[in-house]
């Protein structure tokens, strides 16, 4: 019974420990709740409606191009640009009221805008557009198509002479443009360099566009040489239309400014920078919640060309003084308006500069460009090529002497050399430029027996034969320079017995001047094809602007092939050319006599061209016993005074010039301690 007692009397006492301990948690978890509530209320509050991560990309400048001894050729400016950021509830109606406010305050470039810029604006805005589909889709298709499918079709039908845009509407048009390309939270630039005028206006209206418009300070590029070389550097620009989808692949945005040709699209891997990341955090509605968290970017990597800047600018002036003065002396050289140069070293594919001159309305224009775009018919430059051939396919052997007469062919007008020079050697068919010893190499290599007026039975296999080493050289093949795109020159196809002896004269299939320089270039050093190429050096952005930082890779010399001739046949070919430029009887002799610090070697050219027109043509190399500089010179509508060997002569004399005097700005290769005192000078 007292123990019945006692246990009762415990039961009361547990229950009042069992409520305080209830009570005191109940405590605690209202006391919590407040804090959560009332305290941190907010910030749980957007934490919980944290629905995305968005990163925001902003481009970073590009690297820098110098020249092989250091000269910056490509820089970046500092400037100004208009930018436009959407949110993810940015309507299109939106995008152009916006647009249009935006047309009054700053100039734009229309001419810019492409025929589908302005369907694709045309459709959107355009109140009468709506017609369009009525009228350019059928009621089949606007039953089974769906809306993309119609839009395409639309697109494709819609004639851009349906299309009445206002010159204000083109303005609106060309920043609708650049507005609709950008991604939601990232700037897209609408204007790149803007004024200090539109600067100003729009600064003082940013309460118009609710925050969307922007003024940012960024760079584009300059061009310390102006516009020498500057079309060979290339541009850079938003991605063109066609290429988005494989940047995009590559995990580019559609918004980014890149390299779009030349040098620029072809290094664009290097020279784009790490760009900067800003980290946004968005609510439900899309719009930033909290301080975004930023990645600084970096500048692209820095581009040393091969090319000599000073060379370049001496070679460019001579260019068009001889032009000048061609015109000028002769009435025959009336149609002549341009010259194309290339110098190139023989050993390594450097090249050390490429010209291209036109004359327009008074003026000239620079198209170094034409040295791979443009093709011609070079003329007596290939005979080289021509004899070598022979010498492979065993028609000839060096020492071979032929009767230079004139040929008649069945059917054919007589085919002849300038004059009659009777029994000539090989070399002195170079030396004298005979076109009737190439024509003979030519009818043997087809099988022709020219006395008994037959063979030929092989037309084919006689123009690849042919073709198939004047490939090796070069001649008709991609040179592989390193440039996006390049013409490999014009095929003829297999044609008349007559066709294939113009071939070893030059009069055929027609090359481009980069590869005459690339042919002259693989005779010179004994029969190898090198790569042509602009890239010497990638380095690290360096924190000195005017000064390329260290080199991380450096371009090792390519060789394409070797050329199936022996060494002994290229040096008899090697002998011929320098009989060219420094014996009697050469066609070039009087143009290189006398020359200072090097004895040169090479072929003249003349082609017919564009019906009664000529070409002048020249190729050479010097020192020709252990050659540094090859080159090509080739003027279209260039009849007399031989432009070709002047501008040749004038362009080896600055480039030895250039050698003796030194380079004094040779940044590149001084001692480290010599760049620093010059920095610190």
């Amino acid at each position: 019974m007292d123990a019945y007692k006692k246990k009762k009397t415990h039961v009361p006492f547990r229950l009042n420990i069992l409520f305080v301990v209830v009570f005191i948690m109940f405590t605690i978890l209202i006391l919590r709740l407040g804090v959560v509530q009332i305290v941190h209320g907010d910030s749980f509050k957007a934490e919980a409606e944290r629905t995305e991560n968005i990163t925001a990309k902003l481009d970073a400048p590009r690297g820098k191009m110098f020249d092989r001894y250091g000269r910056v050729v490509v820089d970046n400016e500092p400037v100004f640009s208009i930018t436009f950021t959407r949110t993810n509830n940015t309507t299109q109606e939106e995008i152009y009221e916006i647009a249009t406010k935006l047309s009054k305050y700053i100039e734009i470039d229309t001419e810019t805008l492409t025929e589908r810029d302005r369907k694709d604006f045309y459709l959107s805005y355009k109140v009468e557009a709506a017609e369009m589909y009525e009228k350019l889709l059928t009621e089949k298709e606007m039953e089974e198509l769906d809306d993309k499918e119609e839009y395409r079709l639309v697109i494709e039908r819609l004639k851009v002479s349906e299309i009445n845009l206002t010159n204000e509407e083109e303005e609106i048009a060309a920043i609708w443009r650049e507005m609709i390309r950008g991604y939601a939270l990232t700037p897209q630039r609408i204007k790149v360099g803007a004024t200090q005028k539109e600067i100003a206006v729009i600064s003082e209206n940013l309460d118009e566009f609710n925050g969307t418009i922007d003024i940012k300070p960024d760079a584009q590029r300059s061009y310390p040489y102006g516009e020498t070389l500057q079309s060979i550097f290339g541009q850079v620009g938003q991605i063109p239309r066609e290429l988005i989808n494989g940047y995009v692949l590559e995990g580019r945005d559609r918004n980014d400014l890149v390299g779009t040709s030349f040098l620029e699209e072809q290094y664009e891997s290097v020279l784009r920078g790490t760009k900067t990341k800003i980290n946004y955090v968005t609510d439900k509605s899309g719009n930033p919640v909290g301080k975004p968290e930023e990645n600084v970017g970096s500048r692209g990597y820095d581009l040393v060309l091969t090319v000599d800047m000073e060379l370049q600018k001496r070679v460019e002036a001579i260019v068009e003084k001889q032009i000048v003065e061609a015109r000028r002396k002769y009435a025959a050289n009336n149609q002549l308006k341009s010259s194309y140069v290339v110098m190139m070293n023989p050993k390594t594919g450097e090249i050390y500069s490429m010209v291209g001159k036109q004359l327009e309305d008074g003026k000239f224009k620079d198209v170094p460009f034409g040295n791979v775009y443009n093709q011609y018919p070079m003329g007596s430059t290939v005979k080289g090529a021509t004899v070598l051939t022979g010498y492979q396919t065993g028609v000839i052997d060096p020492g071979t002497v032929l009767y230079d007469t004139p040929l008649k062919l069945p059917g054919t007008k007589i085919k002849k050399s300038y004059k009659n020079m009777g029994y000539v050697s090989d070399i002195e068919a170079l030396q004298q430029s005979s076109n009737v010893y190439m024509f003979r190499i030519a009818m043997l290599i087809a099988g022709y027996d020219y006395n008994e007026k037959r063979g030929f039975k092989n037309p084919a296999k006689a123009y690849e034969t042919m073709r198939y080493y004047f490939n090796q050289f070069g001649l008709g093949v991609p040179t592989g320079i390193d440039l996006p795109y390049e013409d490999d020159g014009y095929n003829g196809g297999v044609q008349a017995l007559g066709n294939l002896m113009d071939m070893g004269i030059g009069q055929f299939d027609t090359y481009t001047p980069m590869q005459m320089v690339q042919y002259i270039s693989t005779i010179a050093n004994g029969g190898y094809r090198m790569q042509p190429h602009f890239m010497k050096e990638i380095r690290n952005p360096s924190a000195r602007s005017e000064n390329p930082g260290e080199s991380i890779m450096t371009h090792e010399p390519k060789i394409l092939n070797r050329i199936d001739m022996k060494e002994e046949w290229i040096e008899r070919v090697q002998k011929g050319l320098w009989m060219v430029m420094n014996t009697k009887d050469g066609t070039a002799s009087s143009y290189f006599k006398n020359t200072e610090g090097y004895i040169a070697a090479g072929k003249t050219g003349t082609a017919q061209y564009d019906g009664d027109s000529y070409i002048l043509t020249l190729v050479g190399y010097a020192p020709h016993d252990n050659p540094e500089v090859a080159f090509a010179v080739v003027s279209p509508y260039a009849e007399e005074g031989g432009i070709n060997n002047k501008i040749g002569r004038e362009i080896l004399d600055a480039y030895f010039e250039i050698k003796k005097e030194g380079h004094k700005e040779d940044i590149l290769n001084q001692p480290a301690e010599e760049k620093d005192a010059e920095q610190e000078g």
